[in-house]
């Protein structure tokens, strides 16, 4: 299908591949879902995936698949080889993690739920690091938290993400992911790049609930795509400075023909020739003809940002290019759901020199992992 936007028009085509992965015991009783994904040092493909157990606890699983000359190894068969678990790279152990507390027996209860969420992961070859941005959900909320990692398997904690209250913005934030290289940021600053997704809550007014107030709002003033800048130098100079937020500065709002309600940031970006490519998430809220109520539904989209300056975005997919429309899309933890998280890509499988093709691996109504091929390009 053609997309036009921006003066620029993108051909894109999304294959399903199905199914990646699925729970399997006590610690995934809730789902499996939103996984990040990256190459290892040695070219195979891991997957961190989020594992739920009953309450609400997440952990942040690693799986790995061989790959062999850029590509999925394939067993005696000619078939591609599956993933196989490697163990946990983070569990709730932090106190921002954490949302429990001691019963009169002596054991702990969960107060809704508590863990680590939704990782991303990104190679920043100017740290010589791999850096995890996930969701820390402990007493005071969800909150942005980093750790780093030498291989991409062991992991230590580098802390929460500051994020000055002078900007204004709501402390709740998810959906963060870092560019792997520095960028210039708004001020002109080279700095290091950061997706992130200030969890504002619209006022109710009047009569309105909450679902007509948000739309109601410009949609400026709802959950949007934001990208926070860290300077570089100081990094360089301690790691520790990577929480440290200096700009932030909103790159995409709730668009009018679909993500209306809100929308977050989704993978991790790669570099094309045309800027950053990166696939996002918009959700909508639909009436239920039987009940009269809201049921939200979570859609994929593109990005497209300029290579050195990624607050200009050049490309924005006018429609949607994954929606919830499989069984396992559309039923499990959270209905009607697709959550991209993780892309590779495969330029083993590109056609042209100008085709660029990806494998996208998303959430699916927050119970499975499913894998979808995407093939785009851009004139």
């Amino acid at each position: 299908m053609q997309h036009n936007n921006n003066n620029m028009t993108a051909n894109i085509h999304v294959e399903r591949l199905g199914v990646v992965a699925s729970p399997h015991g006590r610690f995934q009783e809730e789902g499996v879902l939103n996984p990040a994904v990256f190459q290892d040092r040695d070219g195979n493909l891991v997957m961190i995936m989020r594992s739920v157990a009953v309450g609400n606890q997440s952990r942040l699983e690693t799986l790995r698949q061989l790959w062999k000359d850029g590509k999925p190894a394939v067993d005696a068969s000619g078939k591609e080889v599956g993933f196989e678990r490697v163990g946990f790279a983070l569990v709730p152990q932090a106190k921002y993690e954490r949302r429990r507390r001691a019963t009169t027996s002596g054991s702990f209860e969960l107060v809704g739920g508590e863990g680590c969420e939704d990782a991303r992961v990104t190679f920043i070859a100017e740290l010589d690091l791999f850096v995890m941005c996930y969701t820390a959900f402990g007493f005071d909320g969800p909150r942005i938290a980093l750790a780093t990692s030498q291989d991409g398997y062991k992991w230590k904690r580098l802390g929460l993400v500051h994020i000055p209250s002078v900007f204004g913005l709501a402390k709740d934030d998810k959906d963060a992911a870092f560019f792997p290289e520095p960028v210039f940021s708004p001020s002109g600053e080279i700095c290091l790049a950061m997706y992130h997704r200030p969890m504002v809550n619209v006022p109710v007014s009047g009569t309105l609930d909450q679902i007509q107030s948000t739309f109601k709002a410009d949609p400026t003033e709802r959950q949007c795509v934001r990208i926070a800048y860290i300077p570089l130098a100081p990094v360089k100079d301690n790691l520790i400075n990577l929480l440290n937020v200096t700009e932030s500065d909103l790159v995409l709002a709730p668009g009018a023909n679909w993500g209306c309600f809100k929308v977050g940031a989704g993978t991790v970006p790669i570099r094309i020739k045309q800027g950053w490519l990166e696939i996002f998430h918009g959700v909508d809220q639909v009436i239920d003809e039987r009940t009269g109520r809201y049921h939200s539904c979570y859609s994929a989209g593109l990005l497209l940002h300029d290579g050195d300056e990624p607050h200009r975005l050049l490309y924005v997919s006018p429609t949607t290019i994954l929606k919830p429309e499989t069984p396992e899309e559309l039923s499990g933890i959270v209905n009607n759901v697709v959550f991209p998280t993780g892309m590779v890509e495969r330029p083993d499988l590109a056609k042209t020199a100008d085709e660029n093709v990806f494998d996208i691996f998303y959430g699916m109504a927050d119970r499975l992992i499913g894998k979808c091929r995407l093939t785009v390009s851009f004139n």
